[in-house]
């Protein structure tokens, strides 16, 4: 039986390399991120080397109500999510009072809001077929505070503290949450930020 993974900012970075190792397992994929053409070219490539499915959805998950659009086309498509894989995220650099509202808050809801919402539509399912992973990126960064990123380094200690009280509330039912903290990595994560 395969299984599906859908991943959150997989047109670069760690949200690739998750989509490399899942195909390259069997795994069909569904891809979200903001960049159609990248993701359609991960696409063709995954589906030609490893003979995965590959779906795409270019998306800002920054966004109100993203997490819901996701849900509701794998739903109308019939996919079932078996790993959920919440990579998507973004920084701001900056004095908190001199940095952009809107800016902060399309950070505050990609980081946290989308990635919480997007889990609880998918867990429940997850909970009923007692078998499922959530994966929830944070970062070294959430086990301090973080001046001049004080939002990001926030939303990171969320991250962390939702994950490890969800994986305390669904093991029994055979779900694995994890976090992944990374430290600072070669990705374009530094030049948006």
């Amino acid at each position: 039986m395969k299984n599906t993974a859908l991943i959150t900012g997989a047109s670069g970075g760690l949200g690739l390399e998750f989509a490399k190792i899942h195909a390259s397992k069997g795994g069909d994929l569904v891809l979200i991120a903001r960049n159609g053409d990248k993701l359609n070219q991960i696409k063709a490539d995954l589906e030609t080397q490893f003979g995965v499915d590959v779906r795409v959805i270019a998306m800002d998950l920054s966004k109100a109500n993203a997490a819901q659009e996701v849900y509701t086309e794998t739903q109308n498509n019939g996919i079932n999510i078996d790993y959920l894989i919440n990579n998507a995220g973004v920084g701001s650099y900056g004095f908190f009072n001199d940095l952009d509202w809107e800016k902060e808050a399309q950070l505050l809801n990609l980081n946290m809001i989308t990635l919480t919402h997007l889990t609880k539509l998918y867990l429940p399912k997850m909970v009923d077929q007692k078998r499922g992973y959530v994966l929830n990126i944070a970062s070294t960064a959430a086990f301090q505070p973080g001046p001049l990123m004080s939002t990001y380094f926030a939303s990171k200690a969320y991250v962390l503290s939702f994950s490890e009280a969800l994986h305390n509330e669904v093991k029994s039912f055979g779900i694995k949450v994890s976090t992944l903290c990374p430290p600072a990595t070669a990705t374009s994560f530094f030049v948006n930020a």
